[in-house]
């Protein structure tokens, strides 16, 4: 067994704890590979030296931030993820620093599941490639100081006309990331569903919508201003200008992801977003 091991130099200790699972798992006889720049400092092997076919996971070392980044870099690998959260607010990277160790024990016992959960893809006529997202979509107005226009259509059906500052379209992972701070709802990670959210409506009746993930969601902007901004996970971006469309549906490569048995997901809910309710 081979597993990935990213670190994130940008979090304090990432890679003294790095060394340390390094260590963990060659003790049980698995490999450890990182990145090639990465790799010496963990004592770890360099990534481009072992065969993709043969990593069983890759583990993120960070936040919900690196998570995605991982994700997006390393798509072609079509290997699950395990989070490690060693930032602040996480709820893909699930496993706190206090609980590393059990949880890499469950890991090699095999006390989990593989969640394969609902990805976007964006299309366009003006791109020859296509816009992959774990967590959503996002159109954003940019440099305009304006409102925008955006047409929003149902399998060529006309939904509704948002003026605003830009929507989401977002998956339930990531109906809790961006959509979650702009007043979309919580939605079960399993579930099969997409949901739209403007951001910072110039009509308060504009509220969020949730559709099922078998359509295609088509947006054109329709304001004669300057091009905005459409980012998948903050990450990968295209410009829109007037007139021009995007078309988004699921995407056939679901994000798949590691869900140990000792971490459960509403827990993680009441912990990040600090819900105080008596518990039956």
């Amino acid at each position: 067994m081979i597993i990935a091991l990213f670190p994130n130099e940008k979090k304090k200790h990432s890679f003294e704890i790095a060394v340390q699972i390094r260590e963990f798992f060659e003790k049980k006889g698995v490999q450890v590979a990182a990145e090639d720049e990465k790799a010496s400092l963990i004592g770890a092997l360099p990534l481009s030296s072992v065969d993709p076919k043969k990593i069983t996971f890759l583990i993120s070392m960070g936040g919900d931030g690196t998570l995605l980044r991982i994700s997006h870099q390393f798509s072609h690998l079509n290997v699950p993820i395990l989070g490690i959260n060693l930032g602040h607010l996480g709820f893909m990277a699930d496993i706190p620093s206090s609980d590393i160790f059990s949880s890499l024990e469950d890991l090699l016992n095999n006390a989990y599941t593989i969640d394969h959960r609902l990805a976007l893809e964006g299309k366009s006529p003006q791109q020859p490639d296509s816009l992959r997202a774990v967590n959503d979509i996002v159109f954003h107005r940019a440099k305009n100081q304006s409102l925008i226009e955006l047409a929003i259509s149902m399998d060529g059906i006309p939904i509704n006309t948002f003026v605003a500052d830009g929507i989401i379209i977002a998956t339930p992972t990531g109906s809790t990331a961006y959509s979650l701070a702009a007043g979309g709802p919580i939605l079960a990670p399993a579930l099969d569903a997409i949901v739209i959210t403007p951001i910072c409506p110039h009509t308060i009746s504009n509220r969020p919508i949730v559709l099922t993930a078998n359509h295609v969601i088509q947006v054109e902007y329709l304001s004669p201003y300057d091009p905005i901004d459409v980012r998948a996970d903050g990450l990968k971006s295209w410009v829109l200008t007037s007139g021009q469309k995007i078309s988004i549906q699921r995407s056939q490569n679901p994000f798949r992801i590691v869900n140990l048995h000792r971490h459960e997901y509403f827990a993680t809910l009441r912990k990040k977003l600090n819900w105080s309710g008596k518990l039956i």
